[in-house]
């Protein structure tokens, strides 16, 4: 009954106040005064179809990646494509002026939908045409706006450089300005670290509409945005990184097993090798459903990169892994870039496939949480998981290693915590089809039990979670008065001890609590 008391509490939230929404006209005709700001002129007399302002009809959706349609929201006033950083600071003076929130969205795979969702009024900032991208090999960095895809950042990579790469995720869709902010891990983290590990610089517009770069922001606020949430301190308009060289020739495989007593101990033991092994190994494991004739089954996919030949892959798992019976005929090597088709199943494919937005998921409901393993979980744990998975038709379980370049960095050198320590971070996923309410709370119920189960078995105090993995069930905010005590719950879980650190820079740079969300960061003063 939770599920629905909240879904009604919500439904009437909003009810009461969409009395008070300012309107798209009201907006626009704020973008074109010369009261607060002057509108270019070939601005002036723009229409509902042009493509800097552009409506968000009842029917349509944000063009993103992952929707999680379980969030009751208000609709957006205004869904508004800048083509410059005039029209976002413009959108930030006038959304202050009317009391407005702001969503910034650069791909739309928020695992909770708080890029494109609020109970507040509210206005979209979809920065899909800010998305240049340059590379620099003198340097070995990229310059890349924050409307940009990785699918795009790798496809410009790859017709540079046959040696670089970026450490960063495997799906093309995802928009670089959120992945990195809320760390990014990737098939490289290993090697090179996360994502937001190789951030070098960065510029990002205040609550004022002021922009900065590294040098005028200072220390704390580059700290805070390289995986603590961008979207609580500003928009953050660009990011410069760090590439890193790869092999010309990479390896990977995929070795697949139903989930059994010797799958079992097989990834048993995989516990204790993923997070030790070879920093140029990442090798993660998916367990999910299948179907063998009318029986459903549950499966094992190690799926693998090697930073090497398939001469130096061979040798080290038979001497670190030898249960796994890997063989030089299941191996391939192949470029970097082909190694994130391979990720995706896409082997084959044109890479221009990278520079799809449309690529998304199956829209369906969906719940998802995560958690941080720091000592390999006993056998009869995957053997329950299994039962479980054969009451469901499509969950699934991503675990993924750590060590490596993440553990010889500091926990506290940026908001991302889970170090040293932690063996490898868990994904849990469910998702159905039906639209209905009993529906979506038989699964949340289930997820929540499976995540209850876990709970021996995984970090405690706290219980760590994984912010790119957003869960709104490890609480919310409760509006524009949300104290740094209200949150701290579900912040620790996300920062442990750098939540507080998070605060102070939330309290300097926006101190109203301007930019905010039903799970963003409380200033501190």
């Amino acid at each position: 009954m939770r599920e629905l008391a909240l879904s009604m509490f919500l439904l009437f939230f909003v009810f009461n106040c969409v009395s008070s929404v300012p309107t798209k006209e009201q907006f626009q005709s704020c973008l074109a005064t010369n009261k607060i700001f002057k509108l270019p002129r070939n601005l002036t007399n723009h229409t509902p179809d042009s493509q800097i302002f552009t409506d968000f009809s009842e029917s349509s959706s944000p063009n993103s990646s992952f929707l999680n349609l379980n969030f009751t929201s208000l609709k957006p006033i205004l869904t508004l494509k800048p083509k410059s950083e005039s029209e976002i600071k413009r959108s930030i003076l006038c959304s202050k002026k009317l009391g407005v929130q702001v969503r910034t969205m650069s791909g739309g795979h928020d695992y909770e939908g708080l890029s494109y969702l609020s109970l507040s009024p509210f206005i979209i900032v979809d920065l899909v045409n800010l998305r240049s991208i340059n590379i620099n090999l003198t340097d070995e960095t990229a310059l890349v706006q924050s409307g940009a895809t990785l699918g795009e950042l790798y496809y410009k990579i790859a017709k540079t450089s046959k040696v670089h790469a970026f450490s960063a995720g495997i799906c093309p869709s995802v928009g670089v300005g959120g992945h990195i902010s809320g760390g990014g891990f990737g098939t490289l983290m290993r090697k090179h670290g996360l994502a937001s590990d190789n951030v070098v610089d960065a510029r990002v517009m205040d609550v004022n509409g002021i922009t900065r770069d590294r040098r005028r922001m200072g220390e704390d606020l580059f700290w805070a945005l390289r995986g603590g949430g961008a979207a609580s301190f500003g928009v953050v308009l660009s990011w410069k990184v760090k590439l890193a060289r790869v092999p010309e020739k990479v390896t990977c495989f995929i070795s697949q097993h139903t989930m059994g007593p010797n799958m079992n101990k097989i990834v048993h033991r995989w516990q204790s090798i993923g997070s030790e092994v070879d920093e140029d190994l990442f090798m993660r494991v998916i367990i999910d459903n299948g179907q063998e004739g009318n029986q459903r089954i549950v499966k094992s996919t190690f799926q693998t990169l090697f930073l090497g030949g398939i001469d130096r892959l061979i040798p080290l798992l038979n001497q670190k892994f030898p249960e796994l019976g890997l063989r030089s005929q299941d191996c391939k090597e192949m470029s970097w870039i082909e190694s994130i088709m391979f990720f995706n199943w896409r082997s084959g494919q044109p890479l221009e496939i990278l520079l799809n937005r449309e690529l998304r998921f199956e829209d369906q409901y969906f719940k998802a949480k995560s958690d941080f393993v720091q000592t390999p979980v006993p056998e009869h744990v995957f053997e329950e998981v299994t039962k479980r998975f054969l009451e469901k038709e499509t969950p699934l379980m991503i675990l993924e290693p750590l060590g490596g370049k993440i553990n010889q960095v500091s926990e506290t050198a940026s908001p991302y915590p889970h170090r040293r320590g932690n063996l490898y971070n868990v994904q849990y996923m469910v998702k159905w089809k039906v639209n209905e309410v009993e529906e979506m709370n038989k699964h949340v119920r289930w997820m929540r039990s499976l995540h209850d189960y876990m709970t021996p078995y995984v970090s405690k105090s706290p219980r760590g979670a994984y912010l790119n993995y957003r869960d709104l069930d490890l609480g919310t905010t409760k509006g524009i008065n949300t104290t740094f005590e209200d949150a701290r719950k579900w912040g620790e879980a996300y920062f442990k001890g750098n939540f507080k650190r998070l605060g102070l820079v939330k309290g300097k740079i926006d101190p109203t609590n301007f930019f905010r969300n039903e799970q963003s960061i409380p200033p501190l003063f």
